[in-house]
């Protein structure tokens, strides 16, 4: 079913539509879809790489509104589904040490959800869960999504089709060595 809905989504980039299509599958993927807009993005960059900042920034923005929309699932669900059954199970006390946790590091874990392949939906929904800062979450995936879509759109356009194979199965894993390293960076710096 996933390779069905994947193939689907890929047709979606040669249709006339494609652009729109970019919007809908970049809003969906932040809130509650599988696929990612990188499935759309990058055939859409390689047959008109002269547009491949627009399709960045079409799906960036897209993205962010999708992650509002994945905030608020989490923000307005959460008391009439969630809480009870963590209160049924006797660890709704569990629940505010983590929110208070999640919090205090919530927008790095948006920043890092936002650029790696871990789906950002389950941030997004955790932040509307825990009521991370709307600001902070706002500006988090701003920065993180235009990070993410930008870096894949320059690849494409400065290397076109050959650095696709790059794209698709490497470029989450140095988005990751990246974060770690930053994320290495600040403790670093921290402890001097």
């Amino acid at each position: 079913m996933l390779r069905g809905l994947y193939n689907w989504t890929l047709s979606l980039a040669q249709s006339p539509y494609a652009l729109w299509a970019l919007v809908v599958v970049a809003f969906m993927e932040s809130s509650f879809f599988p696929i990612p807009p990188d499935v759309l993005m990058i055939p859409m960059i390689i047959a008109r790489p002269s547009r491949a900042f627009l399709i960045a920034g079409v799906a960036t923005v897209a993205s962010v509104a999708g992650g509002m929309l994945g905030y608020y699932i989490g923000y307005g669900l959460f008391e009439a589904v969630g809480q009870p059954i963590l209160d049924f199970y006797g660890k709704g006390e569990k629940f505010d040490e983590f929110a208070t946790s999640y919090n205090e590091y919530g927008a790095w874990a948006v920043l890092f959800a936002g650029v790696t392949p871990f789906p950002f939906k389950v941030i997004t929904i955790a932040s509307g869960v825990t009521q991370l800062s709307l600001p902070v979450f706002i500006i988090s995936s701003i920065i993180a999504r235009a990070l993410r879509f930008f870096i894949v759109a320059a690849l494409l356009w400065k290397f076109g089709a050959p650095i696709r194979d790059f794209i698709e199965r490497r470029l989450g894993l140095v988005f990751i060595i990246f974060c770690i390293l930053l994320l290495g960076g600040f403790a670093l710096v921290g402890l001097l």
